[in-house]
């Protein structure tokens, strides 16, 4: 954790977070037709560049990718060639400090457990900021984020690219036009969870590799030893990383009908969960969820 070593309780209390308001970039950041910017292009610092992360860095490229940071060398390593002129790190609040001054906007597309706190310092530090899905780990964390959004007044976006695409809107058109008449009732399915669910902690503890900080990677999450359960891959189902299927999909598949229907939030919600494989480490492996709107 560089030179200076952050305990547990002082990364959780340092980096309380939440909900990014979905706005783009405005034009006068950007620039656009008939308008100068600032500059020619962003400064962008991105946090989790392997796996969805690589992509994400991808989307930036016509952009100035200043830093890189990821808990695993191996894993970013792509990455890392791809943008030789940026420089490494392994800690983000490490990156975030060194380079406050170079900075204009920040990347997160790390596991769920950390957007919150990358996200809350990037903002705290007026920095623009996207951040993949779900926008954090819990509600709580997403009404913090959110607010601080607001009170530094920068701009943000959540990773859920689909709200760009043509469905949702025809969607909307749908409904608003009275095409489908009215709405009473939306049922989603999912093939998800991909992943192991419903399952223990497991009880070895073979060796972190090399390549991986894994106390960096447990970041706020408590202390466990490291085990291939968890990276690069099945953290999502994991409670103390992930949110389940819900964390994984719903803000996709669920974005037409709140944005549609103007749902805002739900009276009720009513879970029918198996109840084999149901604990307090993970998801369990399925679920119906009922939301009820006034």
């Amino acid at each position: 954790m560089g030179q200076k070593r952050i305990s547990r309780r002082a990364f959780v209390s340092g980096s309380v977070a939440s909900a990014l308001a979905f706005h783009f970039f405005p034009r006068h950041v950007l620039g656009g037709p008939g308008r100068q910017a600032p500059s020619d292009k962003l400064d962008i610092a991105c946090i989790g560049v392997g796996g969805k992360g690589a992509s994400d860095v991808r989307g930036l490229a016509s952009q100035n990718i200043v830093a890189l940071c990821d808990v695993d060398e191996a894993r970013a390593s792509r990455t890392f060639r791809r943008f030789p002129k940026a420089k490494k790190f392994k800690d983000f609040r490490v990156m975030l400090t060194k380079l406050d001054k170079e900075i204009d906007a920040v990347s997160v597309s790390t596991p769920d457990h950390v957007h919150a706190p990358a996200s809350m310092m990037a903002i705290k530090m007026g920095k623009h900021v996207f951040c993949q899905k779900p926008l954090t780990h819990n509600i709580r964390e997403a009404r913090e984020v959110a607010k601080a959004a607001r009170e530094h007044k920068v701009a943000t976006v959540m990773g859920i690219q689909g709200h760009c695409f043509e469905g949702p809107r025809l969607v909307c058109e749908w409904v608003w036009g009275g095409v489908l008449g009215a709405v009473r009732e939306v049922h989603y399915w999912t093939n998800r969870p991909i992943w192991p669910q419903g399952i223990d902690r497991p009880k070895d503890t073979p060796p972190v590799p090399k390549t991986l900080a894994w106390d960096l990677w447990l970041g706020p999450a408590p202390y466990r030893p490291y085990h291939p359960a968890y990276v690069p891959f099945k953290w999502r189902g994991w409670w103390d990383f992930g949110s389940g299927a819900l964390g994984d999909i719903a803000c996709h598949a669920m974005d037409a009908a709140f944005w549609a229907l103007r749902l805002g939030e739900a009276k009720t919600v009513e879970v029918e969960a198996v109840h084999s494989g149901c604990n307090n480490e993970t998801a369990p492996k399925w679920e119906i969820i009922t939301y009820r709107f006034p």
